[in-house]
């Protein structure tokens, strides 16, 4: 696992080469301050709640590799304060699905910073996030020695098709994807790396339905105290060391996570989807895209019977999708 782990590290170092430095704001950058690390392609009209959701929550600064957006989302983020952008017109696929960027960018910038790790359709939840800013999160985690927080993705969506409801720049995503799978989630545990490996909820069902273990992974570890010696593996699946992955207790209690709401599903989908099918620089040769475009006729819905309404944090622990753990 160390070789695993130096290998990656001199893997990001060498894709490096594929960034080209647009803005550079990291002068700005101070001890403590709570980091947002990220790669998009055409997201502009994500980026302006993106960016005020995280900024409310106490990020300090964003980090952003732009995959050769075509939409003026990268002029966008050049003109924002608080965003350093890298541009590149690589191989997404070829960086490791954008992970090599990051774990370069984190590894130069990012030693002894929390670090959030998402993307920019993915909005994290932690307990007492209503009342409380990520850094009594972070600052509780430092006084119990915790170096990783793991938070489940779920997927949201909307009642009816996607399409018939506009989702507009700086709108909430919630606000129309705001229904949930409260149930029908498997775990296994990753033997080799020492995470949960989750599947389940309304991609499993709607578009793997015969083949539910090639749905996507819904388990993160998206907060990490970052160490220039750390790299993911895999996504936010799971890093190396692989202490960083306990992240659940096996002595039956339970450690705090949060939950990653996961507003993919919205009007933009089916030409995000066509987009990816075409350019194939996705997991598998786009296969989950391809399930997309399959399983999405012009009647079809994500919707059923059994779906739930999101109220808040507290609904989500009640279901046992979070855990507060012993954070009071």
């Amino acid at each position: 696992m160390r070789l695993a782990r130096k290998r990656l590290r001199v893997r990001a170092r060498r894709k490096s080469f594929d960034l080209k430095r647009i803005v550079d704001r990291t002068a700005q950058l101070r001890d403590g301050d709570i980091l947002l690390f990220s790669t998009q392609r055409n997201e502009k009209v994500r980026l302006p709640y993106f960016l005020e959701y995280y900024r409310e929550m106490g990020v300090s600064h964003f980090f952003i590799v732009d995959n050769d957006s075509t939409d003026g989302s990268a002029d966008y983020l050049a003109d924002q304060p608080d965003v350093s952008l890298w541009r590149t017109k690589s191989s997404y696929k070829k960086s490791r699905y954008g992970v090599d960027w990051l774990n370069y960018l984190q590894s130069k910038y990012a030693h002894g910073h929390w670090c959030v790790v998402v993307d920019p359709d993915e909005f994290l939840l932690y307990p007492f996030c209503d009342t409380r800013p990520l850094r009594a999160l972070t600052d509780w985690l430092d006084s119990c020695s915790i170096r990783a927080f793991s938070a489940m993705l779920l997927d949201m969506y909307p009642k009816g098709r996607l399409e018939d409801q506009q989702y507009l720049p700086g709108q909430n995503p919630i606000d129309i994807a705001c229904w949930f799978d409260s149930g029908n989630y498997t775990m296994s545990r990753n033997h080799l790396y020492g995470n949960l490996w989750i599947q389940g909820g309304p991609r499993s069902r709607v578009f793997f339905p015969e083949e539910p273990k090639r749905a996507p992974a819904l388990n993160k570890v998206p907060l990490v105290k970052w160490d220039r010696r750390y790299a993911y593996v895999h996504s936010t699946h799971m890093l190396l060391p692989r202490g960083l992955n306990l992240v659940y207790d096996e002595w039956g209690g339970e450690k705090a996570s949060g939950i990653l709401l996961h507003a993919k599903f919205l009007d933009t989908f089916a030409d995000k989807a066509s987009e990816e099918i075409e350019r194939q620089q996705h997991y598998a040769e786009s296969h989950e895209y391809r399930a997309y475009a399959q399983g999405l006729t012009e009647d079809s819905e994500l919707w059923c019977k059994w779906s739930e309404k999101y109220i808040n944090w507290r609904q989500l622990e009640i279901l046992g999708l979070m855990s507060k753990g012993n954070w009071a």
